[in-house]
């Protein structure tokens, strides 16, 4: 299969990542259906693609009449066996779950035309821990997305089995929905940049729940060195706090090693609270006004 071949893109699960990806293939030409298993999330999918389409205007990345259309090329499945029948490549963004992927993927497998390509939108794991599970291991890489607000920078991560044709392809494919894609030699937890983004998260976690310093002076550091607009804290419920809990409590468990553990649960904390950041108004600042965008923040406020 060319690269002009894949016309028709199903992209599974409609959270934060799905939306951005099923709009980006949408600008570009491709149909898209978008696919959850919840009816609401797909609902509220729409609605983030609408805004998402809307911020492209606004920043004169695309014309309201390319935002209509975009808009007009998804169509919204509950139903992954009839989503799956005429694609040709899908984009999976379930949550961080090994096992959860490797389920999806393997009723994907028996629900899609053999000629489909399987990509995962994977954040850490790797594609080799549920490759087997995808019945065409093949034909199955990583394809991983940053904020399309911000970048165009994709990854694409095979695995040992993964086809040269197939890595081809998938750079194409990322090259036709205007990305700029990085070809990994072989596979690494968290591609390149979250690789070094994790450590980031990893170190101001260690501190924070070590009692070392507070959120805001973690971030206050951060920013007043680096000049950097944004903190490790703020990045975090940016991302989204049960995500970053997710993937720092599989690791942790999967190493075993007490510190991880700790600073998952030290995240815990704040999920159990339902403080998820930025998409539940309140993770570890509260929004849409959080305290590191006062142009005093730089300023210690703590007395001594």
């Amino acid at each position: 299969m060319n690269v002009e071949d894949i016309k028709r893109v199903l992209i599974v699960g409609a959270g934060t990542m799905g939306q951005q990806i099923a709009s980006v293939c949408a600008i570009h030409g491709m149909e898209v259906s978008l696919n959850d298993v919840n009816s609401k999330a797909l609902e509220k999918g729409l609605e983030g693609i609408r805004d998402l389409c809307g911020f492209f205007v606004k920043s004169g990345k695309i014309s309201e009449e390319e935002s209509t259309a975009a808009i007009a090329r998804i169509a919204l499945s509950d139903s992954l066996e009839e989503a799956a029948r005429d694609a040709d490549i899908v984009s999976e963004s379930v949550p961080e779950d090994p096992s959860l992927k490797g389920k999806v993927f393997s009723r994907l497998n028996r629900c899609c035309p053999e000629h489909v390509l399987f990509t995962t939108n994977t954040s850490t794991l790797m594609p080799s821990m549920f490759a087997g599970e995808t019945g065409r291991p093949d034909r199955f890489a990583a394809l991983h997305f940053h904020d399309v607000r911000i970048s165009t920078i994709v990854d694409v991560m095979p695995h040992s089995g993964t086809s040269r044709e197939t890595i081809e392809r998938v750079r194409d494919f990322a090259i036709r929905i205007g990305q700029a894609p990085i070809v990994m030699e072989r596979e690494s937890p968290g591609y390149v940049f979250n690789f070094m983004l994790s450590n980031l998260f990893e170190s101001a976690l260690t501190l924070a729940a070590n009692g070392v310093a507070s959120v805001e002076d973690i971030d206050r550091s951060w920013m007043g060195v680096t000049h950097m607009p944004t903190g490790p804290f703020g990045i975090m419920d940016s991302v989204g706090l049960q995500t970053v809990w997710k993937i720092t409590d599989f690791w942790a468990r999967k190493l075993n090693q007490p510190q991880k553990i700790k600073n998952a649960d030290f995240v815990k904390g704040y999920v159990d609270e339902n403080r998820l950041g930025v998409k539940t108004g309140e993770g570890f600042y509260r929004y849409p006004k959080p305290r590191y965008r006062d142009p005093d923040f730089l300023k210690s406020h703590r007395p001594v």
